[in-house]
């Protein structure tokens, strides 16, 4: 398996700074590089990589710290931006997660920062005295990957939170191109980020949890595991049936919600077209001010603006481009957000999840403002909104959580005028939608409930059904 470090900063980590860390094991190791320099390693004499360390990353977003590896994480530090500089280090080497920490201590050390995990941090030069030709060699050069087969790519992580950090976005391109599962092992202590658990839910990627009393389990699904022909597979009985691990199905109510808004929008493709926008409104109607933080990956590090988005996602195309969207760490609230160009125009897929606590109201009543707007201003085609009871943080345990419950269900105007004759305006199950935006060309807003009967996916169905084009 490997061990994380990360040294967090005030000041960023110069060449010297960098060296000086990388003499964590004397003279006798040493250093090569990949992704174009992006990441330095620490290697043995034979070659092979001992730590590896990735581009010291400027945080500029308040609370990612905190969110992504606990309170106080950086505790001690000025207040204000913060380099995070990640080591992930081989323990198949016993002095693997040494050398890391010492790395991360040197770091602070020199530049007044913090360690985390804080017991990791020290100074002390690390002699590699294990005997490295004893050792099989990594068949990857993929730093996130801690075993690999010709079925998977497993990822061990022993951190509170995993996150969708660079790391992990390399791992699942490589493996997705390799035709492999991603399927990382943790504790059953640790919890995924909401674009975590989006990227796992794709078969036959995993989140394999290793419980003491339960063995291994689906920390999505709560499927018993098992280690099977070089991958996690469900264990079955005779009759082909799977049974659920006990630790996943009886979590506590803590009578904590999450709002979710499923949006998609399109819009002609010109110079002065501005992408995000339409999240943003989405934002300020639902928390009172726009989003806090955007980036390619956890943690989210750039401050939040639609122009440096918009540019970063021209640059790209006509490849799609994958966001990930973070507000204040006094409203929880993290969106993921997919530009695609199509022959239709620019297309913006977002999905935004607000967190609320169990004396906290979720603004219900600001949903149909909200679709009015989008319809209006920002070129709506579909808006869904659901509840469900899950945690405030946003963040996913490994316990079985109720599915959303949807809310309201909103048609934009291309959307609408394509259902032709059949109007909707006298649908069954009184689902009478109200008219938005102008008279010529109205979106149709459908209120289905409050988000607290099962039932209302049913009535749902039933109206999309109903709704498709003549």
């Amino acid at each position: 398996m490997t061990k994380d470090v990360i040294a967090l900063t005030p000041k960023m980590p110069d060449l010297r700074t960098l060296l000086a860390g990388l003499h964590a094991g004397g003279p006798d190791l040493g250093v090569n590089t990949l992704a174009d320099g992006a990441v330095v390693q620490l290697c043995a004499a034979d070659g092979r990589p001992l730590v590896s360390v990735e581009a010291p990353l400027l945080i500029q977003v308040p609370g990612e710290t905190d969110r992504l590896l606990g309170a106080g994480a950086g505790s001690g530090l000025p207040a204000g931006p913060v380099w995070w500089t990640e080591a992930r280090a081989s323990t198949a080497v016993a002095e693997g997660g040494r050398l890391a920490g010492s790395f991360a201590g040197r770091l602070a050390h020199v530049l007044d920062g913090a360690v985390w995990p804080p017991e990791a941090a020290c100074t002390e030069v690390v002699p590699l005295s294990s005997d490295i030709t004893a050792i099989p060699v990594p068949p990857t050069s993929v730093p996130a990957v801690d075993v690999l087969t010709t079925r998977a790519a497993v990822v061990i992580q022993d951190r509170p939170v995993v996150a969708m950090t660079s790391w992990l976005s390399d791992a699942l391109r490589s493996v997705t191109a390799g035709d492999r599962a991603l399927q990382i092992v943790t504790q059953p202590t640790t919890r995924l980020t909401l674009p975590t658990r989006t990227a796992l839910r794709g078969h036959p990627n995993r989140w394999v949890v290793q419980d003491r009393d339960n063995g291994y389990y689906d920390g999505l699904s709560g499927a018993r595991l098992h280690w099977h022909g070089g991958i996690f597979t469900p264990l079955t009985d005779a009759d082909g049936n799977t049974s659920l691990a006990e630790a996943f199905t009886h979590p506590a109510d803590t009578g904590e919600r999450q709002l979710i808004l499923s949006l998609h929008t399109r819009r002609p493709a010109d110079a002065n077209l501005v992408l995000g926008t339409a999240l943003e409104t989405a934002w300020q109607h639902l928390t009172g001010s726009a989003p806090a933080g955007w980036s390619t990956a956890e943690p989210v590090n750039l401050p939040w603006s639609t122009r440096r988005l918009t540019d970063f996602a021209r640059g790209r195309a006509p490849r799609p481009t994958w966001l990930i969207v973070i507000g204040r760490p006094d409203r929880p609230a993290l969106a993921t957000l997919r530009v695609t160009r199509t022959p239709g125009g620019v297309e913006e897929e977002v999905t935004l999840t607000l967190g609320y606590g169990k004396d906290e109201t979720p603004p219900l009543d600001a949903l149909e403002p909200l679709a009015a707007a989008l319809v209006t201003e920002h070129g709506l085609t579909t808006l869904v909104t659901s509840l469900r009871t899950a945690r405030r943080d946003l963040s996913v345990p490994p316990h079985f959580e109720p599915p959303p419950i949807p809310v309201s269900f909103t048609l934009g105007p291309d959307e609408t005028a394509r259902i032709g004759d059949a109007h909707p305006l006298h649908e069954p199950l009184d689902l009478t939608p109200t008219q938005l935006g102008p008279t010529a060309r109205p979106g149709l807003h459908y209120h289905l409930g409050d988000g607290t009967d099962p039932h209302t996916w049913s009535a749902l169905q039933h109206l999309t059904q109903r709704l498709k084009p003549a």
